[in-house]
């Protein structure tokens, strides 16, 4: 009767690898649309890159605009002894002026020019900030696809490989098997175990991770997510380096600051031209008689001007160079960014061509023939020719490679992630239905 309890689980056992054993999921899949547009509407972090921008951008109206005009009233020439008497001396007067600050010509676009290039830079540090913080969202999502499919792997064997210690008892229980077989079968649960707690603990984590770039509560539920398409990438390196030049912020917040620095050069350059102040006055006098004669007391106009004489050449010249390096400087970091996208498009695309011919490999050679030789020794083991050792080894290879295959997929799609976040924008849609094909 035993014997006929053991060709039944042999026989279960020869259909359990063809079929992978899933949870029941109680949570609806995240949608990585909807999570990248919570993660960019509410973290603090990207919010706060946003009003520093704003907040530069509120410089420009200032750079640009005069200085508020200068009302003066003044009494003039009155006694000492009654200083609010104009009749005594013709000299006495009540004055009201007023004078504006005029800069040398071309200064005020200098400066808003110097201002919006500032806050242009601010603008696209903003932008940088939504890539690189869609990046780590997306990158957090595949690594959750990968655990989530790990763990559905290690329940199928954990099922496989307690009915394989059932097996192996009962077979030691007729003299059909060998007590080491029962501990080598124990022992592996046992790992399968341990791996079954540490991924728990790494979606744990992950789902952390997930809620701290979207601003919510670290206890908020992650659901489960859906298998997806791994998509080619049909630009070639060149194309791909000619659309990072183009699209990517922090390339154009380099370029702003060149311009910055550029049109604060120029501005050192007319600081060696002096800037004016005019002015206008009117005297209101009283008639005045004295012993010599009458004063009729004629109301009076004065209007002026002043400037500033440019002579501290040394401090102007200082500001030039200033302004040379800073453009020098933008310059140097505009050609690191550039050789530094060129090794991340170089680099990224040889690790996406080696995951996918992996993906393609596993697909269509090793995991077909794991699974085979699974049910050969599976056959074999039913009659006697194969022992339980090599049964054990067969199940773990093809487990092994059922892992590698997710981990592969997964990591495509993060260096998908991160080769969009270097060239500054999406390469495709990536598609978020499930894509039926058999792990």
């Amino acid at each position: 009767m035993k014997t006929v309890h053991i060709s039944a689980l042999l026989l279960l056992l020869s259909i359990l690898p063809l079929k992978a054993w899933s949870a029941e999921v109680q949570l609806p899949p995240e949608n990585l649309t909807e999570l990248v547009a919570a993660g960019l509407a509410n973290n603090p972090e990207l919010k706060a890159s946003g009003v520093r921008w704003q907040m530069f951008a509120s410089k420009v109206k200032q750079a640009g605009a005069l200085d508020d005009p200068m009302i003066m009233l003044k009494v003039q020439n009155t006694p000492a002894r009654e200083p609010l008497i104009f009749n005594k001396d013709p000299q006495s007067a009540k004055v009201i002026g007023i004078s504006q600050q005029l800069p040398f010509w071309g200064k005020r676009g200098l400066r808003r020019d110097v201002a919006r290039y500032e806050a242009d830079s601010y603008h696209w540090a903003f932008e940088e900030r939504k890539l690189e913080l869609t990046r780590m969202i997306k990158e957090s999502y595949y690594q959750l696809w990968s655990v989530d499919k790990g763990l559905e792997i290690v329940n199928k064997n954990l099922r496989i490989l307690t009915d394989f210690v059932t097996i192996t008892e009962l077979k030691y229980s007729v003299g059909q098997g060998m007590q080491q077989d029962i501990f080598k079968a124990g022992l592996e649960k046992s790992k399968m175990l341990d791996m079954q707690i540490t991924l728990q603990q790494q979606r744990k984590s992950l789902e952390a991770t997930l809620n701290y770039l979207l601003c919510r509560p670290g206890n908020s539920p992650v659901g489960p997510v859906a298998d997806f398409s791994m998509p080619f990438i049909t630009l070639s390196r060149e194309q791909l380096n000619a659309t990072a030049i183009d699209q990517r912020p922090q390339v154009k917040g380099l370029f702003s600051l060149e311009n910055k620095a550029e049109a604060s050069r120029r501005l050192a350059g007319k600081e060696r031209y002096p800037d004016f102040n005019l002015s206008a006055e009117y005297m209101i006098r009283d008639a005045v008689a004295t012993e010599m004669a009458t004063d009729p007391g004629d109301n009076m106009v004065s209007v002026g001007v002043t400037f500033n004489l440019p002579f501290q050449q040394g401090k102007r010249q200082a500001m030039v160079a200033e302004s040379t390096f800073e453009k020098a400087m933008a310059t140097e970091e505009l050609n690191a960014l550039k050789n530094t996208i060129s090794y991340t498009i170089d680099e990224t695309l040889v690790q996406l061509d080696r995951r996918r011919k992996l993906v393609e490999l596993y697909r269509g050679g090793l995991i077909p023939q794991a699974a085979q030789s699974l049910q050969s020794s599976l056959i074999g083991y039913r009659v006697g020719k194969v022992d339980f050792l090599t049964l054990l080894d067969s199940r773990m290879n093809l487990f092994n490679l059922e892992r590698e295959l997710n981990e592969s997929q997964a990591e495509y799609m993060m260096k998908l992630a991160q080769l969009e976040a270097a060239i500054g924008t999406e390469l495709t849609t990536a598609s978020q239905t499930s894509s039926h094909h058999e792990n």
